[in-house]
C-alpha cells in the first residue's frame, strides 16, 4: 500500500512508515518511558483519556494497566492495528469531531510543535472540541535544548541508540531535523518538520484555541496541564 508523505516529512528503514516518517515497527521495539507516571499524577484516577497520536500503543497500554479508559487516535491505521484493550480512531487529528467530550484529551510527542501553523492550530481546537467543562488537555512540549544540542546521541539500556544527526532551519521558523534509530539487526531514521516556540509563543497558542496553562507537570516545563477557558 502506497502511503502519501506528508511535505517535509520522511521516514527509512523495515516495515511500513506512517505519512509522518514514523516506522511502525520501530515503535513497537521502543520503551514506554516516564509519560505514564506525570499522566498519572496529573489527572484523576479512572479517567477517560482521548490519546491523540497514540502510535503503538506504547503510552496506551501503560494507561490502561493503570485503570484509565482510553479511546486512541493515529493517522495510521498500521500503527493503532498494534493497540489493544482500547477504542481505536484512525484518522487527521486536526480534523477530528468525535461529538464527545473527556475528562482529559492528551497531545504528547511533540506534535504541538508541527511544522505547519494551520495543522498546529487545528490540533489545538480539537483539543479544546473534546476537553469536558472541568477536564484537562496534557500536552508535551519540546525542551529547551532541543534544538540547539544537535547532534547528540543517547543509548538506550535496552540495547540500541537513538540519535538526532541534524537540525536545520528550512524557512519562516521551521526546521527540519533528522532522529536515527539503531539496533544491532535493523536501523531506521525519520526526518519531520518542528517549529520551535518560545514559553509566549505556547501559550499564545494555546489561548487561540481557547485554552490556558493551568500548571507545568514538571520542572523543564514539557508536560504541561492545560484547561479550557470561558
Amino acid at each position: 500500500m502506497t502511503v502519501e508523505m506528508r511535505e517535509g516529512y520522511e521516514g527509512t528503514g523495515p516495515g511500513a512508515i506512517t505519512p509522518d516518517g514514523c516506522a511502525v515497527e520501530l515503535y513497537t521495539r521502543l520503551p514506554v518511558g516516564g509519560e505514564p507516571d506525570v499522566i498519572a499524577s496529573a489527572v484523576p484516577g479512572g479517567a477517560h483519556i482521548l490519546e491523540l497520536g497514540s502510535g503503538v500503543g506504547r503510552v496506551t497500554h501503560a494507561l490502561l494497566e493503570r485503570g484509565f479508559t482510553v479511546t486512541a487516535v493515529d493517522e495510521s491505521a498500521e500503527m493503532l492495528a498494534r493497540v489493544r484493550g482500547a477504542r481505536t480512531i484512525c484518522g487527521p487529528i486536526e480534523k477530528l469531531d468525535l461529538g464527545e467530550k473527556f475528562d482529559v484529551v492528551m497531545l504528547a510527542s511533540f506534535l504541538v510543535h508541527t511544522g505547519d501553523i494551520e495543522v498546529r492550530r487545528g490540533l489545538l481546537r480539537t483539543c479544546a472540541r473534546h476537553v469536558a467543562k472541568g477536564g484537562c488537555v496534557l500536552i508535551q512540549r519540546e525542551g529547551e535544548e532541543y534544538h540547539s544540542d544537535v547532534p547528540r546521541e543517547r543509548v538506550d539500556p535496552s540495547g540500541f541508540t537513538v540519535r538526532i544527526a541534524s537540525d536545520e532551519p528550512v524557512g519562516d521558523g521551521v526546521r527540519s531535523v533528522r532522529a536515527e534509530y539503531v539496533f544491532p539487526d535493523a536501523v531506521w531514521t525519520q526526518t519531520f518538520l518542528s517549529r520551535p516556540l518560545t514559553q509566549e509563543q505556547f501559550e499564545q497558542a494555546l489561548a487561540e484555541a481557547g485554552l490556558a496553562v493551568d500548571t507545568y507537570l514538571t520542572p523543564d516545563r514539557i508536560w504541561v496541564r492545560a484547561i479550557p477557558v470561558a
